[in-house]
């Protein structure tokens, strides 16, 4: 890779970054970028002065500007869709390695999908050490299928070959219980009891609802009858959600005031009735990345938005040097297979399927069954490495790479 190339290459990545987090790119998220595309760790050190002045010059534009630059560069992203081995992760901590994990819902077992974003987390903890977490997000009692918790146990056994820490959110409850309360120590939340179409208007107008100017001392009395059980005049479901205060002039609505725990009284299975108030995903998602120590984290693309609210929190509880390294993966999509856990759960039960590990299913279970190894999934994530390009396969396309990377 010449100068030519590694400037625009690191432009174009510096861009793109500074555009996801308000205008200010990291270093980190140039490196990784040039690693992705190609450039040897050995050739890294001549090329940091570059890189920082670049990254200069990106952080002095204002966003606008940024994005009108970003369209002259944006094609130098992805330079290189496929690489052998793995790319070089930056921001590791020789002593702790790389803590990372991988949350699904309990909706289902694993499939394709969930094997190829979750390995190539695994091998970076493979490669530098560390500590890889199966956190099982369940904090939405509407949408479990308690079988779910033993299947997806028994899969990422198999697909992280016994090196993980199961986590199941929904036995921390008191733990984001008190992060809450240490939210509106900071002044940083608020409970909001307008009609959801009201607040809407409001936040789409970039106006404040009447609860964000409450005094702390209403809120925490807000708080504490949302936990209140309702026949104790607590509120009930749908009266009180708790919010993060943001920008409320943020140019993106997604980012403006938005929640993070709200009252279901839905029975959990297993939980039951114990809690009325659960937090949602981005509440729960940064008190375990701040407890857990996590320090890399890769997700797919379309939770951008979630890693900026998380970021968010992070700076408003005081610890944002802690936040972790992020890279982002394309959507793979494979063309003629059923990959909603949901869809193929509602199969099995229904018994459109013989199990699991009915051949005709993209389930790890089937796969194992028909003989393959987990390797075989490492090596084609080791392959796409971290690409945020978008890429199609058919089935027949995805199981002739899946069958060579089987073989070897």
């Amino acid at each position: 890779m010449n100068q030519t190339e590694i400037e625009k290459i690191a432009r174009a990545y510096g861009l793109k970054n500074a555009i996801a987090y308000e205008g200010n790119a990291s270093q980190g998220a140039i490196i990784a970028g040039l690693f992705a595309a190609g450039l040897e760790k050995s050739d890294l050190p001549k090329n940091m002065k570059l890189i920082s002045q670049i990254l200069k010059e990106i952080n002095s534009k204002d966003i606008e500007e940024q994005k009108d630059e970003f369209e002259k560069y944006k094609k130098f992203i992805g330079h290189r869709q496929e690489r052998d081995g793995l790319p070089e992760l930056p921001e590791v901590d020789k002593k702790k390695g790389v803590i990372t994990r991988f949350s699904p819902s309990p909706s289902g077992a694993m499939h394709i999908g969930h094997a190829l974003t979750s390995s190539i987390s695994y091998l970076f903890v493979k490669e530098y050490g560390g500590k890889m977490y199966l956190r099982i997000e369940d904090t939405n009692p509407e949408n479990i299928f308690e079988p779910a918790y033993k299947l997806l146990e028994q899969d990422a056994a198999w697909l992280f070959e016994n090196n993980f820490e199961t986590v199941i959110q929904s036995e921390r409850m008191e733990l984001y219980y008190k992060y809450v309360d240490k939210f509106l120590k900071k002044d940083a939340v608020y409970v909001c009891t307008c009609q959801s179409e009201k607040f809407k208007e409001l936040i789409d107008k970039m106006q404040t609802c009447p609860c964000r100017s409450l005094s702390s001392k209403e809120n925490m009395s807000r708080w504490k009858k949302m936990l209140d059980p309702v026949s104790k005049k607590g509120y009930d479901e749908g009266e009180a959600v708790l919010r993060f205060k943001s920008d409320i002039k943020n140019k993106n609505p997604a980012l403006r005031d938005f929640p993070l725990a709200r009252i279901n009284l839905s029975e959990h299975p297993l939980q039951k009735h114990k809690y009325k108030v659960w937090p949602l995903m981005n509440l729960a998602v940064t008190v375990d990345d701040i407890e857990m120590s996590v320090t890399h984290v890769i997700r797919a693309k379309e939770h951008r938005d979630n890693a900026t609210r998380q970021k968010m929190m992070y700076v408003a509880l005081g610890v944002e040097k802690k936040y972790p390294w992020t890279s982002y993966l394309g959507r793979i999509n494979l063309k003629d297979m059923e990959l909603s856990a949901t869809q193929i759960t509602k199969g099995v039960n229904e018994g459109k399927y013989s199990g699991w590990d009915d051949p005709a299913l993209p389930t790890l279970a089937a796969l194992r069954k028909k003989g393959y190894k987990p390797q075989a999934f490492h090596k084609f994530a080791e392959r796409i490495g971290l690409s945020e390009n978008d890429k199609t396969m058919d089935k027949k396309e995805f199981f002739q790479l899946l069958d060579s990377f089987n073989r070897d």
